[in-house]
């Protein structure tokens, strides 16, 4: 009953937290600097990893597919595979994924630390609301730079997909095949599916992982209780949302 209990009020202290940021949203535009700021934090030093892991998500994607394809005559169809699993699933899973361990944590930390050696005390004392200036600019700042870093995403994870295809002697598929395919069956429908995950998933990241640093007690030692908690509960929340919103999007198509 208590773990019950500590969970509805995580919840409630959540929105909470987003009622007050939604109401300084006027704000922003005299928060400019820390809104670039979150975004250079949120994307350009997401992007590298990012990049990486979906060039060899897309590779493994289309060796894989050119394997089982092969004994059926229609290894032609690897850039429609790979080009919807990216578009709708893989790419904004772990553009979110990545961002929870990335920006997720470190955004954890630091607000947690700031709770415990009493420096969101200190904003309170001062009639400065932490909501204001903490949490506002990185819910925004996440809002812009998810679908920037998704289509990157799904943009790398293609081309990782066309390289394998080319040089891999197996498949021996030529880009122009490859893209052709693609091309016909990957919808705007799809890619923009995608991106409604990917704004969803990191919108709820930032905010979870903001709530839980702010409401970190005790020492030091809580710190990283609290991006562990953080981190684990961001997951949990990908994966249990994927399912919901995956279903209301093919609904609504």
């Amino acid at each position: 009953m208590k773990q019950l209990t500590a969970i509805f009020a995580s919840v409630g202290d959540t929105l909470r937290l987003l009622a007050q940021s939604v109401r300084y949203a006027v704000t922003l535009p005299r928060q400019f600097g820390r809104f670039i700021e979150q975004c250079y934090l949120i994307g350009y030093t997401t992007l590298p990893i990012v990049a990486i892991l979906s060039f060899f998500i897309g590779a493994v994607l289309a060796l894989e597919a050119g394997y089982s394809l092969e004994n059926y005559g229609a290894k032609e169809y690897i850039g429609t595979l790979v080009g919807l699993s990216m578009a709708r699933e893989l790419g904004p899973m772990m553009v979110s994924i990545l961002l929870a361990g990335r920006v997720g944590s470190a955004i954890a930390a630091e607000l947690a630390s700031m709770k415990v050696y009493q420096e969101v005390d200190a904003l309170e004392t001062m009639n400065i609301p932490p909501a204001r200036i903490l949490v506002m600019p990185r819910l925004a700042a996440v809002l812009v730079m998810m679908p920037v870093l998704t289509i990157i995403g799904n943009l790398v994870g293609w081309y990782g997909g066309a390289i394998i295809c080319k040089y891999v002697h197996t498949i021996g598929i030529e880009p122009e095949t490859y893209f052709t395919t693609l091309r016909n069956f990957v919808k705007f429908k799809d890619v923009m599916n995608g991106l409604v995950k990917a704004e969803i998933f990191g919108f709820v990241v930032v905010l979870v992982c903001c709530n839980i640093g702010l409401n970190t007690r005790g020492g030091p030692r809580e710190i990283g209780a609290a991006v562990t908690r953080a981190v684990v509960v961001s997951l949990i929340l990908i994966l249990v949302l994927d399912t919901f919103v995956t279903k209301a999007l093919m609904n609504g198509s």
